[in-house]
């Protein structure tokens, strides 16, 4: 029997972030989950080194990694249509979830078991997916940052948003990530190699 399961993951190159804004570097959603979870991963390990908490920091990359693979099958819904009131979000949260779903059928029965806490939040890791979730906006204001630094206005607004974010995200990790980590992403590559 064979799957397509792989496959289809492969394919998250091809579904371009930010379709609606001008981009000077394109960003697809395959970059954009490994973003997510290089700095998921970072905000368990301060999480368990600064704050004593006890995060499964490998758990937290891969629930990261695989966190926007079903846009695979729905394309990335941009932020302002997804968002825009109740009715909608619920109504894309099902397609998700139905997407996931797709996606898992995909599998030889003896792996879905596997792979359904990467499409259903269980609720053993539901403190993992709130760094995922902080993962994702530190990622998004990232992108904002690197465009902004290029001179682009078309994310002046959207870096403010994505700062103010940031900023009412309640996790000691994530204000340990922005005070020692997020200014870096300001300089340039002669300022990093001073």
């Amino acid at each position: 029997m064979s799957s397509n399961f792989f496959a289809m993951v492969n394919r998250m190159k091809l579904i371009d972030r930010w379709a609606l804004m001008n981009n000077t570097s394109k960003e697809n959603i395959a970059e954009h989950s490994h973003s997510v979870a290089v700095i998921a991963h970072a905000l368990a390990l301060i999480g368990n080194k600064k704050f004593s908490k006890n995060y499964n920091c490998e758990r937290a990359a891969l629930l990261a990694l695989y966190h926007d693979t079903t846009e695979v099958i729905t394309g990335d819904m941009p932020t302002p249509v997804k968002y825009y009131n109740e009715e909608i979000k619920n109504v894309y949260r099902d397609i998700e979830h139905i997407a996931g779903e797709r996606l898992l059928a995909m599998l030889p029965s003896e792996f879905k078991e596997d792979y359904t806490p990467f499409f259903e939040h269980q609720p053993e890791d539901q403190q993992l997916w709130a760094l995922v979730k902080a993962a994702d906006k530190i990622s998004a204001l990232i992108k904002c940052i690197e465009e902004n630094r290029t001179g682009n206005r078309e994310f002046e607004k959207a870096l403010e948003a994505q700062q103010e974010k940031i900023d009412n995200i309640d996790l000691d990790e994530v204000r340990y990530f922005k005070e020692t980590f997020l200014e870096s992403y300001y300089l340039t590559l002669d300022e990093h190699t001073k």
